[in-house]
């Protein structure tokens, strides 16, 4: 009888066909009491504490009036001395992470390459959400809402590191890449009226980087120390840290209103929509369920060249299925547009039906060059024992059959990740080379000895089901770690089984779980899978308060604002899931962000590769390659060069008439 069960966890208890493994004790969550408005925050006094435990959306604590939030924003020290002098700065109207790269497009540009200027604007695209709508507010990152606010920088789709102004007029690097500068647009608006200035970018990077606030976002912002605003148009971003590495993240934040949160507290779930600045408004939230975006025709950044071609559709509406299911029945009805599907069997079979016999509703796929890795990665806690011990996560490596479930659950389309950053030129190949070498030899005692004579790659299997020599290599591996079977269970010297519970908050990861749960089985080990809702998930991560995850992979290209979150020993452990606590680790991690040229960021980026994949921290499964889409053809997409880091979906995309007609699509 297997020893391997699901369990369900939700607000009311747990529920499970078998009795669950107990959990075993590990990072305790954290109740802690910090200075939220006390004592000396950046220079600036405060007096507001309280106890809290970092959660979630709807489930933070203690919030703090966005009024007390602003004042901070507006106050600065007048004994703050300025470090940088800005006349004697370059202004110019792009930046690249990387001293010697140039930029592809010149001051004055007329519009990206990649897109049609001339496409015409009119129509509606519908898009599928599965995940509930608790909040319009920006924190909480609603479906669509990067469309209603402005951005300090827009990245170029066709090129590897250029950042051009969308509300920054223009960016300078100071000597030492510690301090950025943006000049802001003069004719930037709010939908309201009001101007957008140096207050309200303030405002808005001082608010993400506070814990409590971000839902995320200040781990990705640790290396901010502080924002200056020296006039209406003029933003100062000091930096502990190469701060032209991390313009890639800086450039997704959204900037919103002083004026309107100074009154409000963004910690609530909102209703309402907030005044916005961007190419669309949301003008209809519908109970959860729906979100309208509508075009706005004289929003004020439309002739900027990096919006040329761009936000075409005068609607893009939002709706909510109860599940992936439901999304693809509502997709072959014709009642939403776009379908993305990362399930193997659906795109093989489940949409061959008479609109894509017409050649109305058709397959295709959107280019993902800017995001490189694994579409899933294994991660084990090693905060824990006995996962602390690199033998028994690399035994957990062996039991994972990546042949058989790509022949049986994928179809054989998929291909297996040997690189946290596959499919990328930072991908570590064959033995490391010279330069390598000598970023890895101070650490060589610390290290794998397979780290410098081993290329890596997972076991590869014969895929019929049960891989007998991949489990034989995992049993020599517990046996040198401890491990023992007696009968049918594996024992450690005390006795006591080896176990390992899978915490998940999507259903899906199932099929990947349950049959790595069934090998684990085989070898003997206590496994179990405990399905949770999102928010628990998030708690449990948080506190790392778990045995494994199976996470997305997936990593920005060039991977830069990343390296220190997920890899970092000072990194949280919502980011830094794994524990990973390695000198080498943190040594390449700062290599690769203090690097001086490209050549520098890719020798640090595949050291560091080889450290984490022979680590057995996590376990890269599938390379992410082409995001895959069923739509229905009533729609224009621009021509996209060859060297394309993602195709402008659906903002290059536009309604065309003539192809909506012929299905009998109304706009």
């Amino acid at each position: 009888m297997t020893r391997s069960s699901t369990t369900l966890e939700t607000a009311h208890g747990t529920s499970s066909k078998s009795a669950p493994i107990p959990h075993r004790s590990g990072t305790p969550r954290r109740g802690r009491t910090r200075p939220l408005l006390s004592g000396d925050h950046k220079g600036r006094p405060y007096d507001l504490t309280c106890t809290r435990k970092k959660t979630h959306r709807s489930g933070r604590a203690c919030p703090v009036p966005f009024a007390g939030l602003l004042l901070l924003a507006l106050w600065t020290p007048a004994a703050a001395p300025a470090e940088v002098d800005l006349d004697d700065l370059e202004f110019r109207h792009g930046i690249s992470q990387f001293p010697d790269y140039d930029l592809k497009y010149p001051p004055g540009f007329a519009h990206f390459d990649y897109v049609n200027p001339n496409a015409p604007k009119g129509g509606t695209l519908v898009l599928p959400i599965t995940y509930a709508m608790d909040s319009v507010s920006p924190p909480h990152k609603p479906p669509g809402y990067f469309r209603s606010y402005d951005h300090l920088l827009e990245r170029a789709g066709d090129e590897l590191s250029g950042y051009y102004g969308s509300l920054a007029e223009s960016v300078a690097l100071s000597a030492d890449r510690r301090t950025l500068v943006f000049r802001l647009r003069p004719e930037a608006r709010w939908h309201d009226g009001t101007p957008l200035t140096a207050t309200d970018v303030k405002f808005s990077l001082d608010t993400f980087c506070d814990d409590y606030l971000s839902s995320g976002w200040a781990d990705v912002l640790e290396w901010i120390t502080r924002v200056d605003a020296p006039s209406s148009h003029t933003v100062v971003v000091h930096a502990n840290s190469d701060a032209a590495k991390q313009v890639h993240i800086l450039g997704l934040i959204p900037i919103v209103p002083a004026h309107y949160w100074a009154e409000r507290d963004v910690t609530k779930p909102a209703r309402e929509p907030p005044p916005q600045s961007g190419p669309y408004r949301l003008t209809e939230v519908s109970q959860g369920r729906i979100l309208t975006y509508t075009r706005v025709p004289d929003y004020w950044g439309r002739d900027l060249p990096i919006n040329r071609g761009k936000f075409n559709f005068d609607t893009i509406r939002y709706e909510r299925h109860l599940d992936a299911t439901v999304a693809r029945e509502a997709l072959r009805a014709g009642l939403i547009d776009v379908w993305t599907e990362n399930d193997s069997r659906h795109w093989l079979s489940s949409f061959n039906v008479p609109a894509r016999e017409r050649g109305w509703l058709r397959k295709g796929a959107i280019g993902s060059g800017t995001q490189r890795g694994s579409r899933f990665r294994l991660v084990i806690n090693t905060r824990r024992e006995p996962f602390d011990d690199p033998r028994v996560r690399e035994a957990l490596a062996y039991a994972f059959d990546f042949e058989w479930q790509n022949r049986a659950l994928h179809g054989g389309e998929r291909r297996r990740a040997h690189s946290f950053f596959a499919n990328s030129m930072f991908a570590s190949s064959g033995l490391p080379d010279a330069a390598e070498l000598a970023l890895l030899e101070p650490y060589r005692t610390t290290l794998p000895e397979e780290v410098f004579n081993r290329a890596f790659s997972f076991a590869h299997s014969d895929a019929v089901g049960i891989d007998r020599k991949g489990l034989s290599k995992a049993r020599k591996l517990l046996a040198g770690a401890g491990y023992r079977m007696e009968g049918s269970e594996l024992l450690d010297s005390n006795g006591e089984p080896l176990a390992i519970e899978f915490l998940s908050a999507a259903p899906d990861n199932q099929r990947i779980l349950l049959p790595y749960v069934r090998a684990l089985d085989v070898l003997g080990v206590e496994a179990s899978i405990r399905m949770i809702d999102s928010v628990g998930h998030t708690n449990r991560r948080d506190a790392g308060d778990f045995d494994a995850l199976l996470l997305r992979g997936f990593f920005a290209m060039p991977p830069t604002w990343q390296l220190r979150p997920y890899f970092h020993s000072a990194s949280t452990p919502y980011w830094n899931v794994s524990g990973i606590d390695h000198p080498a680790v943190d040594a390449l991690v700062d290599a690769a962000l203090e690097a001086t040229d490209i050549h520098g960021f890719v020798r640090a980026l595949r050291a560091l590769d080889r450290v984490l994949l022979w680590g057995y921290y996590q376990f890269p499964i599938d390379a992410l390659e082409d995001t895959r889409i069923v739509y229905w053809d009533k729609f224009g997409r621009p021509e996209q060069p060859e060297e394309m880091y993602g195709e402008p979906f659906p903002d290059g995309w536009w309604f065309d008439e003539e192809k909506a007609a012929r299905i009998g699509a109304s706009p």
